[in-house]
């Protein structure tokens, strides 16, 4: 089972990092482009957008994972099977498709008071208000067909699609950069033109694979979903305030002159730290499904204990490989933003805390115990109001980096505490907290080391350390590296 996930995880992985690497591209040139206040309102704005995503998705991917799974544990012929998979894709994604073209017609209406609410960088800028509105709209219309994808195993598929919109994004900003659109009086709204014409784009190529699917809900379908969904919806909506919710803090509690450029700061840095992020979302897109299907119980554990402790090795090898040289990424990003390249580890580590309790969030979505994702993630929500208030006004945005990564280990607290009470896993906590010291010890003594190694030096020290905690890994897991390579890259 194991190998399966490592495989899926792989093949997610590998074409991901070349579609995000590309995605990459779009840091430096808004970075290089605009002010720290005009890449401000870009951060600002991206990280309103999935706050959107979650509330109007409504739960509905890991739903239609876990009912497409109880279609098949139901039984009957392959035609009645995927009748009824075709009768939950309609029933879901009809749902998700009513709720954000409401969503779309209020904001519209009600633009500017929108704009107003805010704050003053978007008062006469209501346009950039409908723009992200009409992204919103597209993007929740492929959520569904996007799932269905992963539910079928179609990861070429889902990853081409997802490559298609960010070609087209990245496309638009090099020959908007170049044609001094970015230089005109719209703008940052500039970029978000790039995002709907690659939002529409990917609505429309992924139309075909829904085979003629017309959304139709299913009233007494939809009721069984949302009572699964709800608590998910909710403990989205606060898991993802959890995680934007600092921006919005850095806007509203530092003084208003430097509140924006503060803002745009942070946001380059965490951009800096999207391979981290990347890991944890290609991780996601194949464990979901992987966990959510009808395995027996004592395979569910056996399989969900060792993805954590190979999922907190990987992430420690990350973190090593982009701290250690975290100056040379810092070139990612305009010279203006580079004051900030700090406060990267603790981001690193705030990522690292999420991938781990989607982990230990498995468990209670397997048991449809959806009310501990409520839980979990208010307790984090909690945390990061009550840190980003104690520190932020102490640190600008360093306090931000530290009040999520102190309310990512408090939802991993809980996490871990609600899984011993009520669904014991046999995680290897004393192998995980061995990467973890090594990881965070090497990085330490590096850090010793710095002022008396020459740039050269330096350079190759943090290399050997690297190295050698890849190695000792290697060797601790007995892991047979070339037999895994023959493995990924062997065709399905």
């Amino acid at each position: 089972m194991l190998e399966k996930l490592a495989k899926q995880t792989a093949i997610y992985g590998i074409s991901t990092i070349v579609v995000r690497f590309l995605s990459y591209l779009l840091t430096p040139i808004y970075t290089y482009t605009f002010t720290q206040a005009e890449y401000g309102i870009v951060t600002d704005i991206y990280a309103l957008i999935p706050f959107a995503l979650v509330l109007l998705s409504m739960g509905m991917e890991s739903s239609y994972f876990r009912f497409a799974a109880k279609a098949e544990a139901e039984g009957g012929s392959d035609e009645e099977i995927r009748a009824k998979k075709r009768h939950l894709f309609a029933t879901t994604w009809g749902a998700t498709l009513v709720a954000s073209s409401i969503f779309f017609v209020l904001v519209v209406l009600f633009r500017s008071t929108i704009a107003r609410w805010m704050g003053d960088a978007y008062v006469g800028n209501e346009l950039y208000v409908v723009l992200v509105a009409t992204i919103i709209l597209f993007d929740v219309a492929t959520m569904i067909p996007f799932s269905r994808l992963r539910e079928q195993g179609r990861a070429l598929k889902f990853v081409t699609l997802k490559a298609c919109n960010v070609v087209i994004n990245v496309t638009l900003a090099v020959v908007f950069q170049a044609t001094g659109l970015f230089e005109t009086a719209f703008g940052v709204g500039w970029v978000f033109v790039t995002n709907l014409v690659a939002s529409v784009a990917t609505f429309l190529l992924i139309l075909p694979t829904t085979e003629r699917t017309v959304p139709r809900i299913d009233r007494a379908q939809l009721r069984r979903i949302l009572a699964y969904s709800l608590p998910l919806l909710v403990g989205g909506i606060a898991g993802t305030a959890n995680e934007f919710i600092d921006r919005q803090m850095i806007k509203y509690l530092l003084p208003e002159d430097i509140s924006m450029a503060q803002l745009g700061i942070y946001g380059a840095i965490t951009k800096i730290a999207v391979v981290m992020t990347l890991f944890t979302q290609m991780y996601r897109l194949a464990a979901e499904p992987f966990f959510l299907a009808n395995f027996s119980k004592e395979e569910f554990v056996e399989s969900n204990a060792a993805a954590l402790k190979y999922y907190m090795m990987a992430s420690m090898m990350i973190f090593l490989g982009i701290a250690l040289f975290r100056d040379v990424f810092a070139l990612i990003v305009g010279r203006d933003f580079r004051e900030g390249i700090f406060i990267l580890p603790v981001i690193l580590g705030g990522n690292i805390l999420a991938g781990v309790w989607l982990n230990l969030s498995f468990w209670y979505k397997r048991e449809e115990k959806t009310r501990f994702a409520v839980y979990v993630t208010f307790v984090g929500l909690a945390f990061t109001v009550a840190m980003n208030l104690l520190l932020l006004p102490r640190w600008g945005y360093y306090g931000a980096a530290w009040a999520r990564f102190i309310a990512e280990a408090a939802m991993v607290g809980v996490s871990y505490y609600l899984n011993r009470r009520y669904f014991p896993t046999p995680y290897d906590v004393r192998r995980i907290v061995e990467y973890v010291v090594l990881g965070i010890g090497l990085f330490v003594l590096s850090e010793a080391l710095l002022p008396y190694l020459g740039e050269g030096v330096r350079y190759g020290v943090n290399i050997v350390i690297f190295a050698s905690f890849v190695a000792y890994a290697v060797w601790r897991e007995k892991i047979d590296v070339r037999a895994m390579l023959r493995s990924v890259l062997r065709r399905q």
